[in-house]
Formats: C-alpha cells, sequence, structure tokens
C-alpha cells in the first residue's frame, strides 16, 4: 500500500514536471516564433489600449503582453493626434525602453506624433492638397509658416501676387516691411518640399493661386481685351489686375510693351491705381502677359509723313549712355545720336558734349519705321555750317 501511494505521488511529481516543461517549451516556442508574438524593440511603434489617464502621465495595456507610460514632456504630441484622450482609446506610441524602473515599458507620443505629423506633410505634398498655413515669423528671405506643430518656411519667390512685396528699388528693408505685415495671418499653401530627417518643410503660395488661376483663365485666349487697374510697379513692367468671370486675375506688362517709345522705368508714365485697356499677347501657364501700347496706334506708321531724311529738328536728351544719345523729338518719337556722330573728333565720353535735359539742333540721317529707329546726327549739321558747334544752357530751346 506504502509502495503504491509513493508510485502515485511520483507519478503526479512527473506530470507535473512534464507539464512545467511542457509550458516553458511552448513560451519559449511563442516567443521564438514571429507569427505567434512580435517583440517590440527601441524605437518600434507599438500599439495600446489606455488604462489611465492623468495630467502629466497616460498608461496603455500593450496587447496584454506588459504596461506601458508616457510621461512629462513625452505626452507631448506634435501630429495633435493624442490631445484628447481618454480611457479605452486605442492608439499608438514609440518604445523609448523595453523596461523601465517599474518593469513598465517607456513609451512615447512625442516620437510617435513627430513621425505622424510628418508622414501627412509627405501625404498632403504627394497629392497636391491645399492646407492652411499660419504665418509665425517674417525674414528678408520670406516667412516662417506653421502646418500643425511644424514650422515650415515660405519663399518670398513663392508668394501669390497679392501677398508678393513688389518694391520698385528693390530695398530689402522695405521688402521686410512689407513681409512683416503677414504675420499672424493665415495662408492658403501647398507643400513643395518635405525631408522628415532634415526637418525641412517649404510650402507655397504661389502654387495655390496658380492652380485656381488655370481653371479661369482657360476661357481667356491671346486678343482678347481686358480692362483693370495697375496693382503694382517693377522695374522691368506693371501688373494689372482684372476681373473675369467674377474672379480677380492678375497679369503682367513687360516695360516693352507698355509704350511705343522708350522708357526707363514704368514709372515714368503710369502710376499705380491707373485704369488701363490692355491686349492678352500670350498665356502660358498659369501667367497672363499682356500689351497697353498694341491697343494704340504705332506711331512709327506715319514717321516719314512728319519726318524726312537731311531734316534738322530739335530734340531733348533723355538719356546719355557710353554709346551716345537718347534724342526726345516728341511724345511718341525718339532717336538715336551715335557717339560717331557727335563730333568731328574723337569723342571718348558723351557727357562731354551735352548733359540730360539739353536741347539740341540735330540732322535726321536715317529712319526705320519697321525697327522703330531713327538715327541723328551733330556732327553733320555742324559741318553743313560750317562752324564749331557751341553746346546750348540745359533746358535751353535753340531754334
Amino acid at each position: 500500500m506504502t509502495e503504491l501511494i509513493i508510485n502515485n505521488k511520483n507519478k503526479k511529481e512527473e506530470t507535473q514536471k512534464d507539464e512545467k516543461t511542457l509550458r516553458k517549451e511552448s513560451l519559449k516556442k511563442l516567443l521564438s516564433d514571429k507569427t505567434y508574438l512580435k517583440i517590440p524593440k527601441v524605437e518600434d511603434i507599438v500599439k495600446g489600449k489606455i488604462i489611465s489617464v492623468s495630467k502629466n502621465e497616460i498608461r496603455l495595456d500593450i496587447e496584454g503582453l506588459t504596461t506601458g507610460v508616457i510621461r512629462g514632456w513625452e505626452v507631448y504630441d506634435e501630429s495633435n493626434e493624442f490631445s484628447n484622450l481618454k480611457v479605452g482609446d486605442t492608439v499608438e506610441a514609440t518604445v523609448l525602453e523595453l523596461e523601465n524602473e517599474n518593469g513598465e515599458m517607456e513609451l512615447s507620443f512625442r516620437y510617435a506624433g513627430h513621425k505622424r505629423a510628418w508622414e501627412k506633410l509627405a501625404e498632403l505634398q504627394e497629392k497636391g492638397e491645399i492646407t492652411s498655413a499660419q504665418i509665425v515669423e517674417a525674414n528678408k528671405g520670406g516667412l516662417m509658416a506653421k502646418i500643425g506643430q511644424i514650422i515650415g518656411f515660405l519663399p518670398v519667390s513663392q508668394l501669390s501676387p497679392e501677398h508678393y512685396p513688389r518694391i520698385s528699388d528693390g530695398d530689402k528693408e522695405k521688402i521686410l516691411q512689407k513681409l512683416k505685415k503677414l504675420v499672424g495671418k493665415t495662408l492658403e499653401v501647398k507643400i513643395i518640399d518635405t525631408q522628415e530627417q532634415e526637418e525641412k518643410l517649404i510650402v507655397s503660395e504661389k502654387a495655390v493661386w496658380e492652380e485656381k488661376q488655370k481653371g479661369v483663365i482657360t476661357s481667356l485666349k491671346p486678343g482678347d481685351i481686358v480692362e483693370g487697374k495697375i496693382s503694382a510697379i517693377t522695374n522691368f513692367g506693371a501688373f494689372i489686375k482684372f476681373d473675369h468671370n467674377k474672379h480677380s486675375l492678375e497679369g503682367l506688362v513687360h516695360i516693352s510693351e507698355i509704350a511705343w517709345q522708350r522708357i526707363d522705368h514704368p514709372k515714368d508714365i503710369i502710376k499705380i491705381g491707373d485704369k488701363v485697356r490692355a491686349k492678352i499677347i500670350s498665356i502660358e501657364g498659369s501667367k497672363i502677359f499682356l500689351s497697353v501700347k498694341q491697343l494704340i496706334e504705332d506711331p512709327w506708321k506715319k514717321v516719314k509723313e512728319k519726318y524726312k531724311v537731311g531734316q534738322a529738328v530739335q530734340g531733348k536728351i533723355l538719356k546719355i549712355n557710353p554709346f551716345g544719345f537718347f534724342v526726345e523729338l516728341d511724345k511718341d518719337i525718339h532717336g538715336l545720336a551715335h557717339i560717331s556722330e557727335l563730333s568731328d573728333k574723337l569723342v571718348k565720353d558723351p557727357n562731354e558734349i551735352a548733359k540730360m535735359g539739353d536741347v539740341l539742333r540735330f540732322k535726321i540721317v536715317s529712319i526705320e519705321p519697321e525697327d522703330h529707329r531713327l538715327g541723328l546726327s551733330l556732327r553733320t549739321l555742324k559741318e553743313e555750317k560750317g562752324g564749331e558747334f557751341t553746346k546750348p544752357e540745359k533746358g535751353s530751346q535753340e531754334k
């Protein structure tokens, strides 16, 4: 009987031992078999259910494996995805430590949120979607724009025509003052570059403007006439803002398309706010190019009715270049007195002969209406008179 009891006890111990060994082997197999359970590593993103929430600490049940905790600064989230959490919510977090001093897994929303925020930005870029950006700072190169919690850069060149700081003299301080007026505003932008590793984010307001303008200008074509106001003036031309199909559009009139006569700067004959009519001469994508002068009769078509080769005329010196004088004969017709036509002696500097604003008498030596050219000569007129040329006083009206 005693022997039977001992045998049963031994069998029971052996059974328990076998079961313990089996559990260990099963657990070992479970841990080693990735199809059953994936043991996370530092920097991995894990999913868990919130079991408690306090001001500076959140605890998660990590898929029944362990408890995770997010503490202090690591609760901060750049994507704003974890701003209103409650018990029972399922969230993702980044592993900082597999086991902290309390035996819990140390987690971070900050890293996960940072990554998620950049993933969203990259997705917006890929899809070409429009998003809102808050302007938080201005510098001479552009604006610092905030999307969510990520700070990006909006270069001056990527501003829409409405906000582009058109300063005629290009003064950087004046440009900066214009840009500062945009701080605090929210602009619609498109993301044109994201580089998470370098934390580089570049956005464009111009891209949004171009997209919106494209849909409107499809009904416009070269040759159409538009009416609008001068919205900005630069050294290379002027911008005209006009309405079309209940949309506000803007086109550029290059300096060469403002008037038939030669001008040094658009501001010499137009000013901001002037009402003008213009002809569309080309459309390139979302860019509209205009001409004001093509709606005005070309005065050079009748130049030969007014002036003749060999005629002596009076003209005002508008500009002096190393190669000669630009001379105004009337408000429409300007001519050139080449340096070789200023004197029968070698002239090294045209300023030795006359100054800007001087009114002199010239002889017309050539007229080329097609090329809008008229050649003038001081030398020939002097030779015909047989005497030395005497330079008049500035602004005099020598006849």
